[in-house]
């Protein structure tokens, strides 16, 4: 803090002399901590409420700096104790008169409110630490009060009862700013009252209704805490809040309260139930109400029809902010308070029921998830931060100088000198320069919100009345001929096509059940769709596929408000349709991902794996545990919007065709480490868990998931199955710890069972995955989850060669790390025993032979880059025979599960030549990419027969030189 400016020092050192002579006079005794001297000689600078209070209570000033309270922070506990100390801990008891307990409750409330100003003032606390003690310090109060008063009315009424003989309490809510634990220093406190469930008091002289002992209960302590009496008020209560505001009654039952909430809730009650938490009563009756309200604050769905309400709100705060009066409130000014908590409290509404980190009552916690989701900029995120720091540091001082209900800028010179020195600039000009920096920044922040809806402000020249004409197209009001014109000159090359796609659509059966709103909607985003679709290059295809959309969502009213508050999502949606008719189908089944348009940089930007990890733990954090269905509709979105992040990117090149296989991987792989870990505690919770050795070692989980095929080979693409193998390390023996016990390998079997039922289960949000298990011991007759021990002995004594080659492309994904290190002892000591060559050779051709017969041919003139001569699986069984073959000699080259680098290992050690290797991997990464962007289109993985007519040569002569001159399949 910068040194005083001398008047105010000059004023400092009167108070504090005139102080240090009231406390010599008094005979009390000088604090020996200079600390605490020097922190209450600061504050008498800043702070005429300290100054006033420590003249009229010496012994209490003395007090808070003899016991050095002044220097170290509270705990809630702290709190509670020294209001117990001002009760003489009997609060229960009838020795207190209410006025007396009134008396002392606020001489408790002034001793702590004098040391919070004086930490504040002096330096010893920061923002958040004042906020937090100015909140707990109101839950003390408030709870103090509630007990005494209900211990009291008791006696009178007898104890309130439900009709099942369960004593009832009432539940009090503090909404705003102590429901966030961010009360300032002078704020009212805005409290909701309820109670559990209706019934009667038991006393049989005198006995009441459950709502009217509340209700007389709830005055009482509005009374107590409320009232200014000679030694001041405790808080401020604003009770208007409440259901049915000024006009409701003043407690409600828990039933009643929800009834409201979901027949008359408004928009506005969401937005004031975002900070509610339970200050005082009965704390886990509360906690479940407000679990119990959480689907009337945050939809489970991205919730863009809040739009209009949450326009209307800001429209209220900018002409508020435009009154007179209001450019000096840092509260309710423009680039204030109230701004930085709209911006938050919007992204709140909108996205808190499908991300729980955002379900966060404070606004610092609230924009740092918002960086860290990449909902908003950084630099956002920082500035609004920043400017809500500063902003709620000197409203504190503002209120803290002579302790008023203060957020207007001071007028006086001393007060603004003050006020400057107190926020730690020499002058009032530096403070307000900052302060102007900082409002200015959030004003500009808060104007930009919901500014992508801005499309009906007038355009210019030929863009508006091509845009008006377009909807003049869609609602049939033109003739046929100048509706072409216009189609025309919007880029569609068959405008007569297009116009009958438009007409189609416009009279479809499915449009017939729209809302008036719906259709509102749907004519504003009409002209600018037509527009988008007609700047494509296959115009008449993209606007096909985006009609399907539209018949798709077109009730979903959620999803047409996100069309027209951002209409660039239109530019994103053509790009993608364009490219992909597969990207079209996942949009049109799923169109929650249309979200996903609204942020270029994380559409085309795909997590890594650790980013995936926590995107989904935070996406499941806030699903209860018992909630599958939740939980499985939360795991869906999630893969689906990730998958959708990789196919934009692949799509525009952002990625390489090897680096979109490991994403898809990588998702996968979270995907079925989530559904284990949820499995496992579901049935540990049901079962207790079991014991699991692998030799004479115990195990933790004795669990492991391996994966084959493309998933083992990181060749994911978007539409394959998942091969698995289920393997568990069970000790005889059953469950422990809990619940039911069953035999140890039962559990691992209904483990296996329910991860494959999480896996496969079919809901409206899609499946997670297909998933294929054949390749299990025995394969369909075998059992789901094998013992890893059954595993390597039919490894070694059972399995067919074709197994060996697909245990080649096999890796574990999840599990006990201890079982994965088994799984590749087994898998390396399998792969790399010496095998007769003949035999091998022959196993491996006959199996290609199978294959080859059982696949759907080709169209004449075709051929399918996977499944025909020369193509994909002729490369990776001839690389299977190489690795089986050689692998006793070079026991390395198995390492990998993946084709191309076991390709480099064959070249490596000189199994075959580098510039065969080289060959066969470059066409077999040709390959891939082709059979990938069909697969994209939407088309089946065939080209014309002499396309690759080079490559199917080179893998046919490689099959002669390596396996067999005369082999033929």
């Amino acid at each position: 803090m910068p040194k005083l400016p001398l008047t105010l020092k000059q004023s400092a050192e009167t108070r504090y002399a005139a102080f240090h002579q009231k406390v010599q006079t008094k005979k009390l005794p000088w604090p020996s901590s200079p600390k605490s001297v020097e922190a209450l000689r600061t504050a008498f600078a800043y702070s005429i409420f300290v100054h006033r209070t420590a003249m009229s209570k010496p012994e209490m000033t003395v007090d808070l700096m003899t016991g050095n309270d002044l220097l170290r922070p509270y705990t809630m506990d702290d709190y509670a104790l020294g209001c117990r100390r001002f009760l003489d801990d009997s609060p229960e008891t009838a020795q207190l008169s209410e006025a007396d307990f009134q008396k002392r409750l606020r001489r408790f409330r002034q001793r702590e409110m004098m040391r919070i100003a004086v930490r504040d003032l002096a330096g010893l606390a920061d923002l958040n630490a004042t906020l937090l003690d100015l909140s707990n310090l109101a839950d003390t109060c408030i709870g103090q009060a509630l007990e005494f008063l209900y211990h009291r009315l008791c006696l009178v009424w007898g104890v309130p009862l439900d009709t099942d003989g369960r004593p009832q309490n009432l539940v009090v809510l503090g909404m705003g700013k102590l429901g966030a634990r961010e009360l300032n220093f002078s704020s009212d406190v805005d409290l909701i009252f309820t109670y559990p469930r209706d019934g009667q008091t038991q006393n049989s002289d005198k006995s009441t209704s459950n709502e009217d002992f509340f209700i007389r209960l709830s005055r009482k302590l509005i009374q107590t805490i409320g009232a200014t009496t000679e030694e001041g008020f405790v808080f401020r209560v604003d009770a208007r809040l409440r259901p049915f505001g000024e006009s409701g009654p003043l407690t409600l039952s828990f039933d009643r309260m929800e009834e409201y909430y979901q027949v008359h809730g408004r928009e506005w009650e969401r937005y004031a139930l975002i900070k509610a938490r339970v200050v005082a009563g009965s704390l886990s009756a509360g906690n479940r109400l407000l679990e119990d309200l959480k689907p009337f604050v945050y939809r489970r769905y991205l919730d863009f029809n809040a739009f209009e309400s949450l326009r209307d709100m800001k429209q209220r705060i900018a002409v508020e902010v435009r009154g007179k009066g209001m450019q000096d409130n840092i509260k309710l000014g423009p680039g204030g308070i109230r701004e930085v908590e709209f911006f938050g409290q919007m992204f709140q509404l909108l996205r808190g029921g499908v991300q729980p980190e955002l379900q966060a009552r404070d606004i610092q916690t609230v924009l740092r998830h918002l960086v860290a989701h990449r909902y908003i900029p950084r630099e956002t995120g920082t500035d609004l931060s920043r400017a809500y720091i500063f902003l709620r540091r000197a409203e504190n001082r503002i209120q803290a100088y002579s302790d008023e209900q203060q957020h207007n800028l001071p007028t006086a010179d001393e007060e603004r000198l003050i006020l400057a020195a107190a926020m730690g600039f020499d002058h009032w000009n530096g403070f307000e320069q900052a302060l102007a920096q900082h409002r200015n920044c959030v004003h500009s922040h808060f104007n930009a919100l919901l500014a992508g809806s801005d499309h009906d402000a007038p355009q210019d020249g030929a863009g508006k009345s091509l845009l008006e004409e377009l909807g003049a197209v869609w609602q049939d009001v033109l003739e046929a001929s100048r509706a072409r014109t216009i189609l025309s000159h919007a880029g569609f090359s068959d405008p007569s096509r297009a116009l009958n796609l438009i007409t189609d659509l416009r009279e479809d059966s499915a449009l017939r059940p729209m809302s008036a709103m719906g259709r509102q909607r749907l004519l504003k985003i009409m002209p600018l769709l037509l527009q988008a679709a007609g700047a494509a290059d296959h115009p008449q295809q993209v606007l096909l596929r985006l009609f399907v959309l539209i018949k798709s969502i077109c009730r979903r009213t959620v999803y047409l408000s996100l069309l027209c508050e951002y209409p660039q999502t239109l530019a994103h949606l053509v790009r993608l349709f364009e490219a992909s008719s597969w990207i079209a189908e996942l949009l049109n089944h799923h169109p929650v991902l249309l979200d996903e348009l609204l942020d270029p940089r994380t559409l085309y930007r795909p997590p890594e794996r650790d980013s995936l990890i926590s995107e989904l733990r935070s996406r499941l954090s806030g699903v209860p545990a018992e909630d599958l269905e939740h939980q499985l509709e939360v795991m869906r979105i999630f893969k689906q919007t990730n998958t959708l992040r990789v196919a934009a990117s692949d799509i525009t090149h952002v990625l390489p065709l090897m680096k979109v296989s490991d994403h898809l991987s990588e998702i996968a792989e979270v995907v079925v480490n989530a559904v284990v870990s949820l499995s496992w505690r579901h049935l540990a919770a049901k079962h207790g868990t079991p014991t699991c050795n692998l030799g004479d070692k115990t195990c933790r989980q004795g669990f492991a998931v391996i994966a084959y095929g493309k998933l083992g080979g990181l060749e994911l693409g978007y539409r394959s199955d998942l091969d698995l193998v289920f393997l568990h390390a069970a000790a005889p023996g059953q469950t422990q710890g809990g619940g039911r016990a069953i035999d140890n390998a039962q559990f691992f079997s209904r483990l296996g069972q329910r991860v494959l039922h999480m896996l496969t289960t079919h809901t409206a949000a899609g499946v997670l995955y297909e998933t294929d298990m054949r390749l299990r011991p025995s394969g369909d007759s075998g059992m789901l989850v094998s013992h890893i021990e059954g595993f390597a002995d039919y490894q070694h004594h059972q399995a067919w060669t074709w197994e060996h080659q697909a245990l080649i492309r096999a890796r574990v994904i999840a599990g006990d790390p201890d079982l994965r290190r088994r799984f590749h002892t087994i898998r390396r000591e399998v792969l790399n025993q010496r095998r007769d060559l003949s035999k091998l050779r022959d196993d491996v051709i006959a199996m290609r032979r199978k294959l080859y017969q059982a696949r759907t041919p080709a169209p004449d003139g075709a051929f399918n880059v996977k499944e025909d001569r020369g193509g994909m699986v002729d490369i990776e069984f001839l690389v299977q025979y190489l690795l089986l073959g050689h692998a006793h000699r070079h026991p390395q080259i198995t390492r990998w599960t993946d084709n191309v680098r076991q390709l480099q290992s064959l070249s490596h050690f000189r199994i075959i030549d580098r510039q065969t290797a080289f060959a066969l991997r470059r066409a077999y990464l040709i390959l891939r990419a082709t059979g990938h962007r069909l697969n994209l289109k939407g088309k089946p993985a065939h080209v014309e027969k002499d396309r690759f007519h080079g490559i199917t040569t080179l893998v046919e002569r490689c099959w002669k030189r390596y396996l067999d001159p005369d082999a033929e399949y």
